[in-house]
């Protein structure tokens, strides 16, 4: 955590009074509500979203924040939120970050209930100050997260996904939250203003290696915040194995997909699986990918004069594609 702690510095002040104000943004005269939403503040996780807003809006605005910063931030903090909480369900997931998921304790229906809850205390906060400018930024990473998730389902279950259909998908899954983080930080400080599709396009190059990171873990031995082959068991294509399966005989890639489709239960059959990615190159193609993001986030960045934000963002990027979880 130390890294993330030094990225938080330059933002320390603004986070601290960022999270009772997220706290206030969630509360209901519900008890229950108020139960559950209480459960989920005090599991919070790294926080790398509200973050990226702040150091945004301040390497932007040479140190300057607003009260439209804040809700942008519990905004998307929000509805961040609440996809995670309906995520759980679709996934029939128990656990989230280590602790019990909300539909684990509190049951599918109230699960549901919570996240719709969050999802339009989210809207209305950004309705009731004007903020349609942010509501409208938030807006479209929502449909793009749901048509990324979609899309994914759709080319499963053909296994047939080319290199770019997957950068499509985790352009619209992964990156776009992160997009809509950096331009929101932007927007709320400097409307209207070119910043807000740099600072978007930054935001998506972040997401893009952040993704190709968490594949790579799927082929990775150890404890790594994911069990290894997980990706693999659920029929998940990523890039390590898309670029093998275009790359192999023809022989190759039919056992490949064979063995995917229809022995992905077998822990052996997956260690072989992985092995054969491992070999041919798969992981190194990724991580060069990877790398071709993070460099080009980097340049957006370079544009900017040297500022205590703009050095914790570039920790934010390096910290995306060296993280060990």
């Amino acid at each position: 955590m130390k890294v993330v702690e030094q990225i938080k510095g330059p933002i320390h002040d603004e986070m601290e009074l960022f999270e009772k104000k997220f706290y206030e943004s969630m509360s209901s005269k519900v008890a229950l509500l108020n139960r559950i939403t209480h459960y989920i503040v005090n599991r919070k996780g790294k926080q790398m979203r509200p973050m990226f807003v702040f150091l945004v809006a301040k390497m932007v605005s040479g140190g300057k924040v607003n009260m439209r910063t804040y809700r942008g931030a519990s905004v998307i903090e929000l509805i961040h939120t609440a996809t995670l909480v309906h995520d759980d369900v679709v996934d029939d997931s128990n656990r989230r970050r280590g602790f019990f998921s909300i539909n684990a304790l509190w049951k599918n229906k109230i699960a549901v209930l919570v996240g719709d809850y969050l999802l339009s205390k989210g809207l209305l906060l950004s309705i009731d100050n004007d903020d349609f400018d942010l509501l409208k930024i938030i807006s479209v990473a929502v449909r793009e997260m749901s048509e990324g998730e979609l899309l994914q389902i759709e080319k499963a279950r053909k296994l047939d996904i080319t290199e770019s259909v997957y950068y499509e998908i985790i352009r619209q899954k992964t990156a776009t939250l992160i997009a809509a983080c950096c331009s929101l930080g932007a927007c709320s400080v400097s409307p209207d203003s070119e910043e807000v599709e740099k600072m978007r396009k930054f935001g998506e190059l972040i997401g893009m290696a952040f993704q190709i990171k968490d594949d790579l873990f799927d082929y990775t031995d150890g404890p790594i915040g994911k069990p290894t082959g997980i990706d693999l068991k659920e029929q998940k294509m990523t890039l390590p194995l898309i670029h093998v399966l275009n790359t192999v005989a023809e022989k190759d890639r039919r056992w490949l997909i064979n063995s995917v489709k229809n022995h992905n239960k077998s822990k052996k059959r997956i260690n072989e699986v992985i092995a054969f990615v491992k070999s041919n190159g798969g992981l190194d193609y990724a991580e060069k990918q990877m790398h071709k993001f993070q460099a080009e986030a980097m340049e957006i960045l370079c544009q900017y004069p040297p500022s205590p934000y703009r050095d914790s963002l570039e920790m934010m990027v390096n910290y995306v594609i060296e993280r060990k979880k």
